[in-house]
């Protein structure tokens, strides 16, 4: 409900008709973080009188997890959790009621793909980058790397989604607090003057060399190919 009314609106606001939304959801498991984001953004593009080009980027280490998540099939305890309409509009049950399917809409509107999140390259250019209890399991250290990363991912006023109990850090100067309770935060603009760390240093010594592409629209980037 928090991204729904503070930030989804915030994203499409000022995009041109045709323009591109880009969504990350980072450590994604087997998926239902990742339809749920598809799933906002595609109700409030039914507002809107423009249309726009969306891509949800769901990513995580587990090539299993990345597997079922492609599938995209839930068992049917998830209703206990959904609204009436959102099963009937986004989901296709099992003959049998034993499970139900993401539609088709909504699974196209979703690139999985298997990547290591310490090692591998970002993805660019996003407007929303969810990372929600990841950061707790990782070292102090490797969180203060993380949270530069995910600026640099970031356009400039992007949005940034993380876990109850994570956090930002020492790094305000690059990020404005949006919604205290919900880990919300907002991408800031460096301080003048303050040179923005080129790629290489942001991403560990092995990403350093890796070349990044823009990923195709007709498969899953593998994991060298994310920008």
């Amino acid at each position: 409900a928090a991204l729904a009314e503070q930030v989804i609106p915030a994203i499409f606001e000022g995009k041109e008709d045709g323009g591109s939304v880009r969504v990350w959801s980072a450590g994604c498991s087997t998926g239902e973080e990742a339809y749920s984001l598809a799933m906002l953004l595609r109700e409030h593009m039914d507002t809107l009188e423009t249309r726009h080009r969306v891509q949800v980027f769901a990513t995580d280490i587990d090539d299993h997890a990345i597997a079922a998540a492609r599938a995209g099939i839930y068992p049917s305890e998830i209703a206990v959790d959904l609204s009436r309409e959102r099963l009937d509009r986004f989901f296709t049950a099992a003959a049998d009621g034993s499970s139900y399917r993401i539609q088709k809409e909504i699974r196209e509107m979703l690139v999985f793909s298997e990547h290591d999140l310490v090692n591998d390259p970002p993805f660019s250019r996003l407007d929303l980058v969810v990372c929600r209890n990841l950061l707790i399991y990782m070292s102090t250290a490797l969180q203060k790397k993380l949270v530069p990363l995910f600026h640099y991912a970031l356009v400039p006023g992007g949005f940034l989604f993380l876990g109850s109990s994570e956090s930002v850090g020492e790094s305000n100067d690059r990020f404005s607090v949006l919604d205290r309770s919900w880990k919300i935060y907002q991408r800031r603009e460096l301080a003048a003057g303050t040179t923005r760390a080129p790629l290489g240093r942001v991403l560990s010594l092995s990403t350093q060399a890796s070349m990044l592409a823009e990923p195709s629209d007709k498969r899953a980037p593998t994991r060298r190919e994310i920008t």
